[in-house]
């Protein structure tokens, strides 16, 4: 083996690296030793430079030293170097010390048992034929616990390996240490091996072939501890032999062929208390303490962090867990407390930062600055004001060195632990300015590319804004379609958040109302309204700081919006009003359309019918002068739901065809969807169940094309609607029942109202009344809530129905009635003439038939002038109480 020279590494460092890869402490080491732990701290810290001869044995012992190995250590302990094999070409690097015993198994050794049935598997479950060698590369950032876990699986696996088992340290991240070189790690293996230190050969090549020779009839298993990169490992590999190998590393060692990666993650928050649990040693500590559980969470589950605060609770008794959690979650930097004897996080994370070139470091660092909770090439670029190649190269560096996972394609993460040491490093050495500039860029990268998405999400064209300060970012992702940008933005939405959150605590009025405008599409889209309504209330009043009353305008249009979701239609009313009042005096003639096509739904949603189709008519002159056609097709197709509720079923038909054309030639999908989905309705309507059907499975596809969660809720509420009409009543609960969940999920009460009234009637018509009656019931309080009349009117037709189906016909006629009034109030031609035929079939079951001719023939009349689908059976219905014509 390569001597072991004083200038190389002292004895207290080779005694401390010596102990740390037994996975030993100074006070473990000396109980095992039998000497006292003033000895080995002293040792260690070079207070004694030489050891007693018994001391030297005791601590080999201890330390599983034996063959080259503990000679060298008993002669260095001495002060004297042992007669080995001369350094060779790499004579600059660490001394390599194979050992032809595995380190001590780790008594407290904690979870990790599906990486360990992965590993045990599949070497035990390969058969091996033609003596194949099985590489296995263990990987993860610093402090995840690599050699713990190798060695475990080793001692696990050893007894299927006659050939003996050899662990070799190869430094690549031992302080003070350089990685060793594989001309002399083989020298090290071939002594292992037995091969005389005469009879090594000087180049690698020829070390390479005698050891691979040694090993070929062999069953050997070997560990390669702390790898620096493949270039180390591939001349150590047997050439055959059905030997196992184990190598662990800070990098993803990709060169590595057939070898099988062993990427391991912090622990699992139970795993991770039981570790710090069995660790510290306390009596009455629990793995379920709320304090194990906050302090594993902020040592950020990693087995290193969680071993040193163990270990500090270990040795003070008198510190406790609850005071422990409360320092670690009030510290400034975390990692200064995680610190024991000689060892630290920072110092392990050190290590891994020094492997980095400048540009890496630096692009480090700047990450370490990021707000948000992963980044990705684009962000990354606008951080570190570089190009996008450099950006994208610069993040798989690091990734390569574990210092960030990759938790989806191309988006990139540091562990806490992490990045709360790069934002130290960004503050020790990179000036105040440098660190601002890199926000700002972060910031106009971010709210230049959210206003372009917003723009391809919205169905509509939203006023322009004065354009915002800032430079244009030199790389933006290409957002070509709808779909891209609304995965775009799901995917930056936490981060857009928190530079939302940022801007709002920097007092930068500007920057919330744009990043929130940009956001507008996606909180309307994906919510929840509760903050998206939030969000835009503070845009309205960061935007009257600077006199935006544009910005003013666009906020109070967007928070008019998610009142109207939430079912809040005053409100909704009163934010676009005035919204439409800043529009006019600003002579703003698309934000005027625009507002008005949201006060015509709005008013549609509250009934008035009149109102909603002069704000509509007006909308659509003024996209018409504008030529905005994606504005013409908006309000065509509110026109058409205009149309539905007025029962005028030829003309809602005629305005959402109109649309449907005008959203296919733009290629706007989420329009063709909308359009679709209310054709549907007036096909169900009017009794074309086949053509409904079809209509609304394609808006369907594309609502889940899309991921539009609101869209897909409607288009499922309306394939229920049309199950419940053709009588397939487990599909039309299915349905509705998936709708009624979205609808919870984003609080769409209006929506949960109509999915609970629909299954109200499926589970009246298969005889399921105590569940009808909670359903309606349940829609029945939204309604009136929302103030909803026309709802209210068809929920109360169908609690009348359930009454009379109960046999309880006083409460029957008391529910058509009241609906009759609702309905004609409205007025609703539909809910009218339903509420009569209630009224006609309960007179009926009360012998009145006189009477119940007259009401069943009235509410005919009605469902006949309207086009429904009810009318043939309702004229079955009086034909079998009147009998047939006479004959002439």
């Amino acid at each position: 083996m390569v001597a072991i020279e004083p200038s190389v590494l002292s004895f207290a460092g080779l005694l401390r690296r010596l102990r740390a890869e037994a996975g030993l402490t100074q006070e473990e080491l000396a109980e095992l030793a039998g000497v006292g732990g003033r000895t080995v701290s002293d040792l260690e810290r070079g207070v004694a430079l030489t050891a007693r001869k018994e001391t030297a044995r005791l601590l080999a012992d201890a330390l599983g030293l034996d063959g080259p190995t503990r000679i060298s250590f008993e002669a260095a302990a001495r002060g004297r170097l042992s007669n080995t094999v001369s350094p060779g070409p790499g004579a600059a690097g660490a001394t390599a010390t194979a050992t032809r015993t595995l380190p001590r198994d780790i008594a407290s050794f904690t979870g990790r048992e599906p990486e360990l049935r992965q590993l045990v598997s599949a070497v035990t479950g390969a058969a091996n034929p033609g003596g194949v060698v099985s590489i296995h590369a263990i990987g993860g950032m610093a402090g995840i616990g690599k050699t713990a876990f190798a060695v475990h699986a080793a001692h696990r696996l050893a007894d299927r390996f006659p050939g003996g088992q050899i662990f070799l340290p190869l430094h690549g991240h031992t302080p003070g240490l350089p990685p060793v070189p594989p001309e002399d790690a083989l020298a090290s293996l071939l002594l292992t091996a037995g091969v005389l230190a005469a009879q090594i050969p000087a180049s690698l090549e020829a070390r390479m072939a005698l050891w691979r020779d040694r090993l070929a009839e062999r069953q050997l298993l070997l560990v390669l501890d702390d790898a620096a990169s493949s270039e180390q490992v591939l001349p150590l590999l047997p050439g055959s032999g059905g030997s196992l190998v184990l190598v662990t590393s800070r990098r993803h060692l990709s060169a590595l062929d057939d070898a099988t990666a062993v990427s391991l993650d912090t622990l699992p928050p139970g795993e991770a208390a039981a570790l710090l649990v069995r660790l510290a040693g306390r009596t009455g500590l629990s793995p379920a303490d709320p304090a194990v559980a906050e302090i594993v969470q902020l040592c950020g589950f990693l087995p290193l962090a969680i071993g040193m605060v163990a270990r500090q609770l270990h040795h003070h008794p008198a510190w406790t867990a609850v005071g422990r959690a409360a320092e670690l979650a009030s510290a400034r930097d975390r990692l200064e407390l995680m610190v024991t004897e000689n060892l630290s996080v920072a110092a392990a994370f050190n290590l891994s930062y020094a492997d980095l070139t400048e540009d890496q470091q630096r692009l480090f660092r700047r990450l370490g600055l990021h707000l948000g909770t992963d980044i990705d090439a684009y962000a990354a670029a606008a951080l570190d004001c570089t190009e996008l190649a450099a950006s994208r190269h610069g993040l798989e560096a690091l990734y390569d060195h574990y210092l960030l996972t990759e938790p989806a394609r191309g988006r990139y993460r540091l562990h806490d632990l992490i990045r709360e040491y790069a934002r130290a490093l960004a503050a020790r050495r990179d000036p105040d300015q440098d660190r601002d500039a890199a926000t700002v860029r972060l910031l106009d990268y971010y709210q230049h590319t959210a206003a372009r998405t917003d723009a391809l999400i919205a169905h509509q064209t939203r006023p322009a804004a004065a354009p915002a300060a800032g430079a244009v970012p030199a790389a933006v992702p290409d957002l070509p379609s709808r779909e891209r940008a609304l995965a775009w933005a799901r995917a930056e939405r936490a981060n857009l958040l928190a530079y939302l959150d940022y801007a709002t605590r920097t007092g930068q009025h500007a920057r919330v109302t744009a990043l929130t405008a940009g956001l507008a599409g996606l909180l309307r889209h994906d919510g929840p309204w509760a903050d998206a309504i939030a969000r835009h209330t503070a845009a309205i009043q960061a935007a009257r700081h600077p006199g935006d009353r544009l910005g003013q305008a666009n906020a109070l249009r967007d928070l008019g919006a998610v009142r109207r979701l939430t079912g809040d239609y005053p409100a909704a009313a009163q934010a676009v009003e005035q919204a439409l009042r800043i529009y006019r005096d600003l002579g703003d003639r698309l934000g005027q359309a625009w507002s008005l096509s949201d006060l015509g739904l709005t008013w549609l949603l509250r009934r008035n019918c009149p109102a909603a189709a002069q704000a509509l008519e007006q909308a659509l002159g003024i996209y018409r002068d504008l030529g905005d056609r994606l504005g013409q097709a908006w309000a065509l197709t509110v026109l058409g739901n205009v149309g539905l509720v007025r029962d005028d079923y030829p003309a809602a038909a005629q305005a959402l065809e109109q649309a449907l054309r005008i959203y296919r030639h733009l290629g706007d999908r989420g329009g063709q969807a909308k359009a679709l989905n209310d054709l549907g309705s007036v096909q169900r309507l009017t009794g074309d169940y086949p053509a409904a059907a079809q209509a609304v499975e394609q808006a369907l596809r594309i609502y889940r094309d899309l991921g539009d969660r609101l869209g897909q809720a409607n288009a499922l509420h309306e394939v229920g609607a049309i199950r419940l009409v053709t009588s397939e009543f487990p599909a039309a609960a299915q349905a509705l029942e998936q709708a009624l969940r979205i609808y919870r999920d984003l609080g769409s009460r209006l929506g949960q109202a109509n999915a609970l009234n629909d299954l109200g009637v499926v589970h009246w018509r298969t005889d399921d009344y105590p569940a009808a009656a909670q359903a309606l019931d349940q829609a029945l309080r939204i309604y009136r809530d929302l103030g909803d009349r026309g709802g209210e009117a068809e929920a109360v037709n169908t609690r009348g129905t359930l009454h009379r189906v109960s046999g309880d016909l006083a409460q029957a006629e008391e529910c058509h009635q009241q609906a009759l009034e609702l309905a004609r109030a409205i007025p609703s031609s539909w809910d009218e003439a339903h509420a009569l035929a209630g009224l006609g079939r309960c007179a009926l079951a009360a012998d009145r038939a006189a009477q119940a001719e007259v009401l069943l023939g009235r509410a005919l009349e009605i469902f006949q002038r309207i086009g429904t689908a009810e009318a043939p059976d309702l004229l079955a219905e009086l034909a079998a109480l009147t009998g047939p014509p006479p004959a002439q």
